[in-house]
């Protein structure tokens, strides 16, 4: 395994217990003395009741050196809207701007605008790591939420490279109208200016993806996940993005008794033998089962000990 990557984006078929181990992870690092940021983009938002106490939108100190927030999409879009809203009533006569208005409000429901503005709202974040943080870790959505997810800057900068052009060429005509009139005075273009700062953005995310970050995937001794893992293996390294540990959850301990769990820790068994056999070229880590549910800072603190020694992966 190569050196630690400062950003860490955990991810998994749904109900695999991401949000746990990316909350214990997030602990694991802060106790390890960096500065650590837990990022929730799961629409679940279970991550306050996980650490006791509730999240927002902006960063919150939940324990020495470990701060936690939680993305509201829809809240993110509003506020992306709404500043789209004043640059363009800026950039069009008053006639059309009721028109314009009823389009953003409409496009302030759709999923690609709240994909978008979580995606903004991600990338202000991630730009702090190394400065205001060591450490970010990502608790994403089921893992087609986050192969969207990882996937979207490289898609949209492509298409905002395209808007860029065809406004450039829109302004250019409007340029050369103007000065047959006789105005050579520079016009400001607002939307211009936003798409331009739109492409950079997405420039430096889609680098901080493949160049800061690894992905961590969580899975759990189970028919489903496993071959979900393999798809999501397989989509990542065609994406070019690095992969980290596998981390294989809820496995029964073998001091467990009874029939019943017998049974089970049996099964288990011939589904962990085909994950270090399907998997055996991949970083893989064991986390135990515990006897309740781990829905505390509590009971989250021996998941965190089992984890730690993803801080240096």
């Amino acid at each position: 395994m190569s050196a630690a990557r400062p950003i860490c984006f955990v991810g998994g078929k749904g109900g695999v217990g991401k949000t746990t181990v990316s909350a214990a992870l997030a602990a694991a690092m802060a106790a390890a003395g960096q500065r650590t940021l837990l990022v929730s983009t799961d629409p679940a938002h279970s991550t306050g009741d996980l650490l006791g106490r509730p999240l927002g939108g902006d960063p919150v100190g939940v324990a020495d050196d470990l701060e936690a927030v939680e993305i509201d999409p829809q809240a993110a879009a509003d506020a992306y809207v709404e500043a789209v809203r004043h640059d363009v009533h800026r950039a069009v006569s008053p006639e059309v701007r009721a028109t314009v208005d009823r389009h953003l409000d409409l496009a302030s429901r759709a999923a690609g605008t709240l994909e978008s503005a979580l995606l903004d709202r991600l990338a202000d974040l991630l730009d702090g790591a190394g400065t205001r943080w060591d450490r970010i870790v990502v608790d994403t959505a089921p893992t087609g939420h986050t192969l969207r997810l990882l996937a979207m800057p490289e898609l949209l900068a492509g298409w905002v490279q395209g808007l860029v052009r065809q406004r450039e060429k829109a302004r250019g005509v409007d340029r050369m109208l103007r000065n047959l009139a006789g105005d050579e005075t520079p016009a400001d273009d607002p939307v211009l200016e936003r798409l331009q700062a739109q492409r950079h953005r997405l420039v430096r995310l889609r680098e901080l993806l493949h160049e800061r970050a690894r992905v961590h995937l969580v899975l759990i001794p189970e028919r489903l996940p496993i071959e979900e893992t393999d798809r999501t293996l397989l989509a990542l390294d065609d994406a070019g993005l690095s992969v980290g540990t596998l981390v294989v959850n809820r496995v029964l301990p073998e001091h467990a008794d009874g029939d019943f769990l017998a049974q089970r820790r049996a099964q288990q068994r011939d589904y962990l033998d085909e994950i270090d056999r399907r998997f055996a070229d991949r970083d893989r880590l064991q986390v135990a089962q515990l006897p309740r549910d781990v829905a505390d800072p509590d009971s989250l603190a021996e998941v965190q000990r089992q984890v730690a020694a993803l801080v240096t992966r």
